[in-house]
């Protein structure tokens, strides 16, 4: 679980995004910064019997810098008003299929996937897809993973209009083939955020996308042809 105080902080730098104000806060931050860390540690410890291929992380594999980079943005707030913890073989900077799991009030959410990979892991990802589709069609549709995530997310400007280049209009994964991301998530209440079982309730998520990690990860491993 999360302490309350850690979202109410997150409510309040929304409010007041500026050096001064927490640089006051600055020993409140740091408890925050402490919640943050216990529970990515406590989801790794709870998601690795399901995934051996965690092993190994730290909070510092799967947690982010509070501070924003602000070099190319036209919004210059310095720190970030949500928290995020990713779960993925070999750490956060890995290309592999993640488990996330979104910190922010009245907006976290549960889930994961491959969110704007590079064109090397897109590609393979749609080529699993393409060689695989039956496989992957009984994933994303099976009754456990649409009664969690509803289907995959459509997120604005992640999906193309037509198929992508060398993939036949009439190929029956033609749509799932047009993604550019490929994220499946549920929404977590505040409620449940701060409840003594949000940690179970994050792990079943996660074990609910599991199938959906472990079949993008096969094709990020494999060779450009589609084998292992």
């Amino acid at each position: 679980m999360l302490q309350a105080d850690t979202l109410q902080f997150l409510r309040d730098i929304k409010e007041n995004n500026h050096k001064a104000w927490f640089e006051e806060q600055k020993d409140r931050y740091n408890h925050v910064r402490a919640d943050y860390h216990q529970l990515a540690e406590a989801l790794i410890a709870a998601m690795i019997p399901y995934d051996q291929t965690l092993e190994g992380l730290t909070a510092r594999d799967t947690t982010y810098r509070f501070y924003r980079d602000v070099r190319f943005s036209k919004d210059k707030t310095p720190y970030k008003t949500q928290l995020g913890i990713v779960l993925q073989a070999g750490g956060k900077k890995s290309p592999f299929c993640a488990y996330y799991l979104h910190i922010e009030p009245g907006q976290s959410y549960a889930g994961g996937g491959l969110w704007m990979p590079e064109n090397e892991v897109l590609n393979k990802a749609r080529k699993e897809i393409h060689y695989f589709f039956d496989e992957f069609k009984s994933i994303v549709e099976s009754p456990t993973f649409l009664k969690t995530f509803q289907g995959l997310d459509i997120i604005e400007g992640q999906k193309l209009s037509r198929p992508p280049k060398g993939y036949d209009a009439d190929n029956p994964a033609q749509e799932y083939l047009k993604f550019k991301s490929f994220i499946a998530s549920k929404s977590i209440s505040d409620q449940m955020m701060t409840a003594p079982t949000l940690v179970e309730e994050v792990i079943r998520v996660f074990r609910d996308l599991k199938p959906m990690v472990e079949f993008f990860n096969r094709g990020i491993l494999s060779d450009e042809y589609g084998g292992i």
